[in-house]
């Protein structure tokens, strides 16, 4: 850069110093000066002063005026919001008489977390409310004051009629009536004068939190549909989601991770349904916020009736599937890849756990007598692979032979092997494959434990609820894939995995070939710590104590059952026999031979 280019380059830049300094001179001149203006003017114009006598008379006939309007329209339009209960064994529900439907829902035989009452629902969020045709316009049922009339029948049913009188013949009843042990309550709406085919139906609903991670309850959060068909399906609310139905609604739920709300139809179907679920809120105190509408079908005659039953409770297996349309779908024992696993949850492991709790209360317990009982069940395909094992520990030194012989020629070594495993007989999968069995086992434990109510508060040990994670100490920070707790359960299980893979290595004919699969059963655990360090204490006290069996059940196995020079002595029987391989074999053996001729290029 010349002399001239440094002085351009100055003289612009002193320009657009004196034209900020300017600028800010001038703005502050006009301030003051529009203050100025603003004293004058006041000065030459004072506010008169309010003559509040005056001012009282006139609000006084204003409202002489609006009470006057408001006595002249129909009885719906006027009153004061009350709250009515109903109460029975399960639920106490508070209606409002403002659009009568229910604000707070109490399900009495659980506790939050912090053993507080459960509140499912509490506040203005809570609606039910239909939108009625009257002169044209749509009145909404929020927007009514009902005159409730609330009887007891014998059986010990509670009910409430909320009735609404709008003038000209047109009147709205709702009726709720509540079981004297039950968590499903039956709702009817009965219209009178306002002849319709439908009823648009708004349902809001915020559910509280009730857990001990808020997180991991909006996490859970699921929206769960089934059409009249038996087809149904689920998504998880995983920020402000929004979907639309256009079949035939049999019912809708929308459900956190241990309770549910359900809105079902009785005589027909929802006709279209609008579903908002949003989980992204700053309230630490509200899982998720739900906004839907749908249609609502009305039954012919001069009064027009539409039934629904809406339950409102847990998550209980037992209590949804008794009412035999599918709600026991909301509790998942498996969905997606592992969506087989559900039938072993459902049939065996599920049943296995009833049994157990009708006589043992202490859950732990439970757990470790199903995981005993698994074991036994599985211990033929357990011998069956620990005897694969230790015939491959048998056979290594032909195989680091061979190795050494055909160290080479990679493909001849394969072929010699493959050889020396079948004289032998001895299947090199023998090992894998009943293991294999187990894995499905896994996957329902997976899924059963961190959802069945029935460990929700359950204490074992030092964890003081089996359905969460167990913490012996608060971190003062949040580590990265960890989280900001320590689970003693976790590191046990943890610890006993490594344990156990050790074990395993010790046990097991290592490939030289193939350095990394020697570590790769000691990393799998360490990276699964910070995942299982969030999990239900349940299961990652499973966890534990099915590696601690499996090291004992192969300790005794190895130890006791299994002799290797017995097998080393059949392996050299076999050897001696005339082997006749599968057209399988035959094949695999010929293309063998075919790419060994090929000429190396």
């Amino acid at each position: 850069m010349d002399r001239n280019n440094v002085i351009g380059f100055s003289l612009l830049a002193a320009l657009l110093i004196g034209y900020i300094v300017y600028n800010n001179h001038s703005q502050k001149v006009m301030l003051e000066q529009k203050q100025k203006d603003s004293v004058a003017y006041a000065i030459a114009h004072p506010i008169p002063k309010i003559d509040s006598t005056a001012l009282k008379a006139k609000l006084a006939v204003a409202d002489s005026v609006t009470d006057s309007i408001r006595r002249s329209m129909p009885p719906a339009y006027n009153g004061t919001a009350q709250m009515v209960k109903l109460e029975n064994k399960k639920l106490a529900l508070t209606f409002t008489t403002k659009g009568a439907y229910p604000v707070v829902a109490n399900v009495k035989d659980y506790k939050t977390y912090t053993q507080q009452p459960l509140l499912l629902f509490n506040g203005e969020g809570n609606k039910l409310s239909v939108t009625l045709p009257i002169n044209n316009n749509g009145v909404a049922s929020s927007d009514l004051y009902f005159v409730p009339t609330q009887k007891t029948e014998t059986n010990g049913d509670q009910t409430v009629d909320f009735a609404a009188d709008l003038g000209g013949g047109k009147k709205i009843d709702i009726v709720y009536t509540l079981p004297a042990d039950a968590y499903m309550m039956k709702c009817a709406i009965n219209v009178t004068g306002m002849p319709a085919n439908s009823l648009p139906l708004l349902w809001e609903t915020q559910a509280l939190h009730t857990e001990k991670d808020v997180t991991t309850e909006r996490t859970t959060t699921q929206v769960y549909y089934r059409f009249k068909n038996d087809d149904h399906d689920y998504f998880t609310v995983k920020g402000d989601e929004k979907k639309s139905l256009s079949d035939n609604t049999h019912w809708l739920a929308l459900r956190t991770h241990y309770f549910n709300s359900t809105l079902i139809s009785d005589n027909s179907s929802f006709g279209r349904v609008d579903i908002n679920a949003n989980v992204t809120l700053p309230d630490s105190n509200v899982v998720v916020k739900s906004k839907n509408t749908m249609e609502l079908a009305l039954s012919a005659g001069a009064t027009q009736t539409a039934n629904f039953s809406w339950f409102i409770g847990p998550n209980d297996y037992r209590t949804l599937k008794s009412y035999n349309i599918g709600l026991d779908d909301m509790v998942p024992l498996g969905y997606g890849l592992f969506a087989f696993v559900k039938y072993i949850n459902k049939w065996v492991l599920i049943p296995i756990f009833y049994f157990l709790g009708s006589f043992i209360t202490n859950y732990g317990i439970i757990i470790m007598l199903m995981t005993i009982f698994i074991r036994l069940i599985l211990s033929f395909f357990t011998y069956k692979s620990y005897l694969s094992a230790a015939k491959m520990r048998v056979l290594k030194p032909e195989v680091d032979a061979l190795r050494e012989k055909y160290k080479d020629d990679q493909q001849k070594f394969g072929m010699e092997q493959m050889k020396l495993f079948r004289t032998a007989g001895v299947n090199p999968l023998g090992g894998c494959l009943p293991m294999l069995f187990q894995i499905p086992i896994l996957f329902a434990m997976y899924y059963l434990f961190p959802s069945f109510i029935e460990f929700r508060q359950q204490s074992f040990l030092w964890a003081g609820d089996l359905s969460t994670y167990d913490s012996i100490m608060k971190l003062p920070f949040n580590v990265p894939f960890y989280g900001d707790h320590i689970s003693l359960f976790t590191l046990l299980m943890t610890a006993s995995s490594l344990f156990l893979a050790l074990y395993n290595r010790n046990m097991t004919a290592q490939d030289p070939n193939n350095p990394m699969m020697k570590y790769m059963p000691f990393v799998f655990p360490i990276m699964l710590m910070g995942v299982f360090n969030k999990m239900a204490a349940a299961l990652t006290f499973y966890y534990f104590f099915s590696n601690c069996l499996s090291i004992l059940q192969q300790f005794i196995i190895q130890k006791y059952i299994i002799d290797e020079k017995k097998i080393h002595a059949q392996i050299q029987e076999n050897k001696n026999k005339p082997v006749t391989p599968s057209k399988w074999q035959q094949r695999i053996d010929e293309m063998q031979k075919a790419q060994a001729a090929r000429p190396k290029k």
